[in-house]
C-alpha cells in the first residue's frame, strides 16, 4: 500500500486548523458548582502530583488542589494548572478516520477501521514474516496499559520489534541502577531530601521541568543542606547553589571520576561498607588514577578548585542525596555517566540510610512504572529480561501460551526506524508515541513513515507523527480510564475515570483488546475492568525485581500509595530501600562499575566549532501534543529559541531576536536568539518540544549508547549563522524545508 501525501489542505479540510485555548480558558459549565470533584493525578511528569478534577455535565471544567497527597501536598506547576483544558480540546480526535487519496482523512466506522487494520497486518506479516510488523508505545500509558501493551505484541501481534518511547527517558537511567542494584528505582521515598546535608543534582533541570520537586530541596535548604548543581546552563536552581559546576556538555563522567579520585586521595570514604557491601572498587579505583584535578579541568572546563570543593563538600557530609535525570543519560555513554554517579554514592555508603539516598528523576507520566512492566524490546512484565529461560517460562504460564511461541528480544525505538529504512520492517502500530518530534536526526524518521506500507496510531490528538498514518484510531486521555501509575520515587498511585472519552473516540484498553480479539487471541485479553488487568499484572510481576503482588487497588487509595517492592499483601510496601545492606544483585552486593571517561560521538571541530545541547522548557512536556495546544503554555514559551552566550554572539554578529540558522552535519533550521548570561560561552541550547521547521530534532545526532539504545540528544556539534532578518521574518527557503504542517 503506498503511502498518499499529506498535504496541509487535505488535514484542515477534515480536522480544521489547529486551535489554541485562549488565555481566558476554555468554555466551562459553572465550575464553581462541580457535579463532582475526583481524586487523581497529574498527567505530565513522573513526579505524578495529586490533583482534584472539576467535573460538570460530564466535562472535566476546572481543577482543585489536593492538599492531603504527600508528595506535592497541593502544589502544581504551570503545567499541572493547566492540564485540565485538553480535555475538551476542539482538537480531540473523535471517531475512527482513513485516509482516502484526494479527501484526506476521512471519518469511518470502527468496524471498517477494525477491519484495515487487522487485514494489513495479517498481509505484510503473512507476506514478510511476523517481525516484519512492528510496534511503539508511550511510557505515559498507566500500568495496565503498559502490561497490556507488552502481552498485545508479544501474544497477538507476535512480534519481537516492540519498544517504547522511555528508550528516549529513562533506559540509561534503568541500566545503570540494574548493573549497580540488581534493581531499577530510586533509593529513597523523596521525603529523605528534607535532613540531607548535601544534595547533587546532575543533568536535571528541576526548577522548570520538576518545579514541584523543587519545594523538596528547599525543605533540605531551610535545614542547613547544602547544594551542588551540574550542568552546561545556569539553570534557575543552579543560581541559588553553593556550588554550580557549569561542564562542557559530554564530560559529565570526566567529572565523577575526577570528583572520585579526590575522595579516593582524601580517603573521605565509608570504608566499612565498601568492603563489607560491595564488590568492583579496586577495579573503579584503578580506573579514575589517571582522573587529575588538572586533568579534570582540561576535560570538562571547569576550574580544578571548584571540583576539589565539591568534592570534599561531598565526601565530608554525613548524609546526602544524588539525583540525575537526562543530563546525564541522553548520551551515547549514558549508562557510563549514571555509573559514575552512583559510583559516589557506594564510595561513601549513603546508601540504604534515613536522608541518604540516590534518584533518577522520571521525566514522563508514568516513566517508571512504564518501564517496568512489559513494553520494551528486551522485558518481560515486573522488569523480568525476556532472553531468560526462567523469567520467559513464568511470564508465558501466566499469559497462558507456550514458552517457545513467544518471541525474543526485538529492536529499540530508534533501530525500529533504521529497520523500516532498510525494509525489514514493513508495517507500525503506534499508541501515544510522536516519534517524528521525539526522536533524532527526524529527517530519518520521516523518510521511514513514507517507506511503510501500513501505518495505524492510536491516539487522543493529531500529532505529527500520524498525519502520515492510514488508519487513526481515537483513543483516550489519562483521565478517562480507571489505572494506577507509578511515580519516581516507586510510589503506586490510582488514576481514576474522571470522564468518558467524547463522541466515538474509545479507551485504550478496548481497542487493544478488541484487535486481539479480532487477531484470534481475544480469550487472552478478555478483561472486564482494569482491576482485573492489574491483577493479573501483580500475578506477572510475582517474586521479580519490580514485585507488586502485594498492592491491591484498596490498598493503594486506603494509604494514598504503596511503594514497590511489595511481595504480600500484608506487606507495608518500600519507601526506602536496601535497609538490609542486601542488594538484588547475584552476589547481593552493590557493584562498582568502573567509567574510563570517553568522548562524546561528534565533538565540535573547524566546521562545526560549537557544542549543540537540548532540553525543555517550563511550560511545555516532550513532543509537546497536548501543551502545544493550551494557550496559556504557549504564551509562556511560544516557540523554540536558542540561547547563545553574549560573547560568542558578539562574535558572529548576534543580537537578541535576530533568527540564526543553526547547522550541524545532519540539517539547517532557523531559530531566534535568546542571549543571555546562563551558558557557557562554547555550548547553544533548543528546546526540543516542536516539530517541523520548528524541531531541534532536524539537528540532534542518532548516535546510540551501545547498552541502553539512548540517543545523543544532548551534544552534537554545530555552527550558526546570522542570516539579516529578525525573529518573524522566515524566508522561503526555511518555510518550505519540512513537509510538516506547521501549527
Amino acid at each position: 500500500m503506498a503511502k498518499l501525501p499529506v498535504t496541509a489542505d487535505e488535514i484542515i479540510n477534515v480536522f480544521g486548523p489547529h486551535k489554541h485555548y485562549p488565555n481566558k480558558g476554555t468554555v466551562r459549565s459553572n465550575p464553581q458548582n462541580p457535579d463532582a470533584l475526583v481524586k487523581t493525578h497529574c498527567c505530565f511528569c513522573g513526579l505524578q502530583c495529586g490533583i482534584q478534577l472539576k467535573v460538570k455535565d460530564k466535562k472535566v471544567v476546572g481543577f482543585e488542589p489536593w492538599n492531603e497527597f504527600p508528595f506535592n501536598e497541593g502544589r502544581l506547576c504551570p503545567k499541572g494548572v493547566q492540564r485540565y483544558m485538553q480535555d475538551n480540546h476542539p482538537d480531540r480526535l473523535l471517531s475512527p478516520y482513513k485516509r482516502v487519496e484526494g479527501k484526506g482523512f476521512v471519518p469511518i466506522e470502527w468496524d471498517e477501521a477494525y477491519d484495515v487494520v487487522i487485514n494489513e497486518i495479517k498481509r505484510i506479516q503473512e507476506k514478510y514474516g511476523k517481525n516484519s510488523f512492528a510496534m511503539l508505545s508511550g511510557v505515559s500509558l498507566t500500568n495496565e496499559k503498559s502490561y497490556m501493551v507488552g502481552k498485545f505484541a508479544r501474544v497477538a501481534l507476535k512480534t519481537a520489534n516492540l519498544d517504547y518511547n522511555g528508550r528516549l527517558c529513562m533506559v540509561s537511567a534503568g541500566a545503570g541502577n540494574k548493573k549497580a542494584f540488581g534493581m531499577d528505582r530510586s533509593s529513597n521515598s523523596w521525603a529523605d531530601l528534607a535532613h540531607a546535608e548535601v544534595i547533587i543534582i546532575t543533568g536535571a533541570n528541576v526548577s522548570e521541568c520538576f518545579p514541584v520537586l523543587t519545594h523538596k530541596i528547599w525543605e533540605a535548604r531551610d535545614n542547613g543542606a547544602k547544594l551542588i548543581v551540574i550542568d552546561p546552563r545556569q539553570i534557575p536552581i543552579a543560581r541559588t547553589a553553593d556550588i554550580h559546576l557549569p561542564l562542557r556538555p559530554g564530560t559529565d563522567s570526566a567529572l565523577t571520576n575526577t570528583m572520585l579520585k579526590v575522595l579516593i586521595d582524601n580517603n573521605w570514604l565509608d570504608n566499612d561498607f565498601i568492603n563489607n557491601y560491595t564488590s568492583g572498587f579496586e577495579e573503579t579505583v584503578a580506573a579514575v588514577q589517571e582522573c587529575t584535578l588538572e586533568w579534570g579541568e582540561e576535560v570538562t572546563g571547569i576550574p580544578k578548585e571548584l571540583i576539589y570543593k565539591a568534592a570534599e563538600m561531598w565526601g565530608k557530609a554525613k548524609t546526602s542525596f544524588l539525583m540525575h535525570a537526562r543530563g546525564i543519560e541522553h548520551h551515547s555513554k549514558g549508562v557510563q555517566n549514571v555509573s559514575s554517579c552512583i559510583n559516589l554514592v557506594l564510595a561513601t555508603g549513603r546508601i540504604g540510610k534515613p536522608y541518604c539516598g540516590y534518584g533518577t528523576i522520571t521525566g514522563q507520566g508514568n516513566g517508571q512504572g512504564g518501564r517496568e512492566h512489559g513494553h520494551k524490546c528486551d522485558q518481560l512484565p515486573g522488569n523480568r529480561d525476556i532472553e531468560n529461560p526462567e523469567h520467559r517460562k513464568f511470564v508465558a504460564n501466566v499469559w497462558g501460551i507456550k514458552e517457545e511461541d513467544m518471541p525474543g528480544k526485538g529492536l529499540s525505538a530508534y533501530e525500529i526506524i533504521e529497520a523500516i529504512n532498510r525494509g525489514e520492517i514493513k508495517g507500525l502500530l503506534s499508541i501515544c508515541f510522536n516519534p517524528l518530534v521525539s526522536l533524532p536526526n527526524n529527517s530519518n524518521v520521516r523518510a521511514a513513515l513514507e517507506k511503510l506500507e501500513f501505518y495505524a496510531g492510536i491516539d487522543f490528538f493529531l500529532s505529527e507523527t500520524l498525519r502520515h498514518a492510514n488508519i487513526i484510531l481515537a483513543g483516550s486521555l489519562q483521565e478517562e480510564e480507571e489505572g494506577t501509575t507509578t511515580s519516581a520515587e516507586g510510589r503506586v498511585i490510582r488514576i481514576r475515570a474522571v470522564v468518558d472519552p467524547p463522541g466515538k473516540a474509545k479507551r485504550d484498553s478496548e481497542i487493544l483488546m478488541e484487535l486481539a480479539r479480532r487477531l484470534g487471541q481475544g480469550d487472552k485479553f478478555n478483561y472486564k475492568n482494569s482491576e482485573e488487568t492489574f491483577n493479573e499484572l501483580r500475578v506477572a510481576s510475582r517474586g521479580s525485581a519490580a514485585d507488586y503482588y502485594g498492592i491491591t487497588y484498596e490498598r493503594v487509595e486506603k494509604n494514598l500509595g504503596i511503594f514497590w517492592p511489595c511481595p504480600t499483601e500484608d506487606h507495608p510496601g518500600t519507601p526506602r530501600l536496601w535497609e538490609d545492606k542486601v542488594f538484588n544483585t547475584n552476589d547481593k552486593k552493590a557493584h562498582f562499575n568502573p567509567t574510563p571517561y570517553k568522548k562524546p560521538t561528534e565533538e565540535p571541530d573547524e566546521d562545526y566549532p560549537i557544542v549543540l545541547t537540548t532540553g525543555r522548557v517550563v511550560s511545555q512536556y516532550l513532543s509537546g501534543s497536548q501543551t502545544r495546544r493550551i494557550g496559556k503554555l504557549v504564551d509562556l514559551y511560544p516557540e523554540p529559541l536558542l540561547e547563545i552566550h553574549p560573547k560568542l554572539a558578539a562574535k558572529y554578529g548576534i543580537e537578541e531576536n535576530d533568527l540564526v540558522k543553526v547547522s550541524t552535519r545532519r540539517g539547517s533550521a532557523l531559530f531566534p536568539a535568546n542571549v543571555v548570561e546562563t551558558i557557557r560561552q562554547d555550548t547553544v541550547f533548543i528546546p526540543y518540544h516542536w516539530g517541523g521547521v520548528n524541531s531541534a530534532n532536524q539537528l540532534t545526532i542518532d548516535a546510540l549508547d551501545p547498552v541502553s539504545k539512548i540517543p545523543e540528544f544532548k551534544v552534537c556539534a554545530c555552527k550558526v549563522e546570522k542570516t539579516g532578518r529578525k525573529k518573524g521574518e522566515n524566508s522561503e527557503e526555511f518555510a518550505n524545508q519540512s513537509r510538516d504542517i506547521q501549527y
